[in-house]
């Protein structure tokens, strides 16, 4: 799916479906967290022009989102007042470490989370409120 063909709705909408059919036990509430951070993070930094691919790779489900920045996305400190600064460090929460693939015309930005890793219960986990681990950048 590309950004011509829709919204971060519409690819949330498509990958969990996807992944429904391919993979059911997969944590679909989580993939469609993580498609809807990747490609919102692509259409809001990166230019607006992005292109989404969700696969099974073995034991491993795989979302990458191209678009054509080549800058390398950074992890920031969430901002106080809730806007912004939360969708790398949701994505590495819920799948873990995020990879930076540089291509001709921008990047690739790749979350892979295995089966048997657990995911983060967002709803039922009291918050810390530290984030201090989360917070980085990209190598």
């Amino acid at each position: 799916m590309t950004s011509s063909d829709g919204n971060v709705g519409d690819a949330r909408r498509a990958a969990t479906a996807f992944m429904a059919r391919e993979w059911p036990e997969a944590d679909l509430g989580a993939l469609a967290l993580v498609v809807s951070e990747l490609v919102a993070n692509a259409a809001r930094h990166a230019g607006g022009w992005w292109r989404l691919t969700v696969r099974r790779d073995g034991q491993a489900v795989v979302v990458d989102v191209d678009d054509r920045s080549p800058a390398v996305p950074a992890a920031r400190r969430a901002r106080l007042d809730g806007l912004g600064g939360h969708g790398l460090n949701i994505v590495r929460e819920l799948f873990g470490p995020v990879e930076i693939l540089p291509r001709a015309h921008g990047k690739t930005v790749r979350a892979r989370w295995t089966v048997g890793r657990q995911t983060r219960d967002t709803a039922t986990e009291p918050d810390s409120g530290n984030v201090s681990g989360l917070v980085g950048h990209e190598p």
